[in-house]
């Protein structure tokens, strides 16, 4: 297997993408090209549409994916003061690539996915992986994932939602068509293997709660008592550091399992609080909950997401080996809006594998599995390494 990876900033998307195919023209890769991920700002605006259709012929790749993201990631670099496009190729020898064309409707019995092939079952010898793109405003992923889940069991998704545009502005690629509505992806069988790397960033404040009272994403009831009654309890006892990191933004955290003694970081999917009712003491989060769950409010924490993310590179390096390139979904609120330096993210996965073939985007979402589930984060970064299974020996 062998990848290679571009990046323009031109602010003429026509001229970016010249640049990129050159570029990638002059690495002479070995074998043809199976797979090309394309990462482009939306600011390109209406050019998106005329341009990005005539990559596929241009690389003469036998599938490409892309999605519009407000940042664009590149080797070691993440782009977030100016418009930039990012192409990642790789040569996926002995690989079946599906591509798949998901839309959304509602109907009287709920939102169904329409586009998936009709007998999923097909592709679960060999398990696959599934690279996933969509459209948040359009798009509902955890329908997607549900039906994904129930019919590809244990199948690992990783991807992410497009950011940057306001309805109508973003897009995802598929091959030879774009589109500015639901999600698009790749059913990927044999060939390499694709590892899921999925760190959270976040540190548990407090003490967990058991939840007695939720429905659906509404949470009524910690222990018997409304959230923000809990909220209001733990506030006082924090530090001045994270009193302050609590007022910039406080995440949730759901136990993948209630069967522990003592919970740490890592033992939570990590979701958004979405909102607060003050009459009810009630809290909206990013994920569904139901009664009888283990949950501890968590902060954003740069240092805690620092450490999460190289020690869980490094545990895959050490469990797997090197690899031969990745693809990086990143949380739109993670970059210098988190960490004091830019390019963070990207700079740790160089650090642990690199030199590496790497691109990716700020997602508006990021997709990625925790604990044997796919899931949509918030705050976290989702890495998908590459490896050549003939190849790799996993290192001592």
């Amino acid at each position: 297997m062998e990848c290679a990876v571009a990046i323009s900033e031109d602010r003429n998307l026509e001229i970016a993408l010249s640049e990129v195919v050159r570029s990638l023209q002059q690495r002479s890769l070995s074998g043809p090209i199976s797979l090309a991920m394309v990462f482009v700002s939306p600011a390109y605006g209406s050019a998106l549409d005329d341009i990005l259709p005539g990559i596929q012929k241009l690389l003469n790749a036998e599938h490409v994916l892309g999605a519009t993201g407000e940042t664009i990631i590149a080797d070691g670099r993440e782009v977030e003061s100016s418009p930039a496009l990012a192409i990642w190729v790789g040569t996926l020898p002995g690989s079946r690539l599906t591509p798949i064309r998901v839309e959304f409707e509602q109907t009287a019995d709920g939102i169904v996915c329409l586009g998936l092939p009709d007998d999923l079952l097909q592709f679960a010898d060999p398990e696959p992986t599934i690279l996933l793109l969509a459209e948040p405003f359009s798009c509902q992923p955890r329908v997607l994932l549900d039906l994904l889940e129930s019919e590809l069991p244990e199948t690992g998704v990783i991807g992410g939602l497009a950011s940057g545009g306001n309805p109508g502005e973003n897009r995802v690629l598929l091959d030879g068509t774009v589109y500015d509505t639901g999600a698009v992806g790749l059913i990927v069988q044999e060939g390499p293997k694709i590892d899921a790397v999925v760190s959270q960033g976040a540190r548990p404040i407090g003490q967990p709660f058991v939840v007695t009272r939720a429905e659906r994403h509404l949470i009524y009831e910690l222990g018997g008592v409304p959230p923000l009654e809990r909220l209001s309890e733990l506030f006082p006892k924090l530090s001045e550091r994270d009193q302050r990191l609590f007022e910039e933004g406080l995440l949730f955290g759901i136990a993948r399992t209630e069967y522990r003694d003592r919970f740490e970081s890592g033992d939570f999917l990590i979701s958004s609080v979405m909102g607060a009712d003050r009459e009810t003491g009630a809290l909206a989060i990013g994920n569904l909950v139901r009664a009888g769950q283990t949950v501890q409010f968590h902060l954003r924490d740069a240092d805690a997401a620092d450490v999460d993310l190289t020690r869980l590179l490094e545990n895959n390096r050490r469990k797997a080996g090197s690899c031969q390139g990745a693809l990086l979904f990143s949380c739109n609120g993670r970059g210098t809006r988190m960490f004091s330096a830019p390019d963070h993210d990207a700079r740790a996965i160089q650090g642990v594998f690199g030199p590496l073939p790497l691109a990716g985007m700020f997602a508006q979402g990021e997709i990625g599995p925790v604990g044997g589930r796919n899931y949509v984060h918030g705050f976290t970064a989702s890495v998908a390494l590459f490896r050549d299974r003939a190849v790799d020996e996993p290192t001592g």
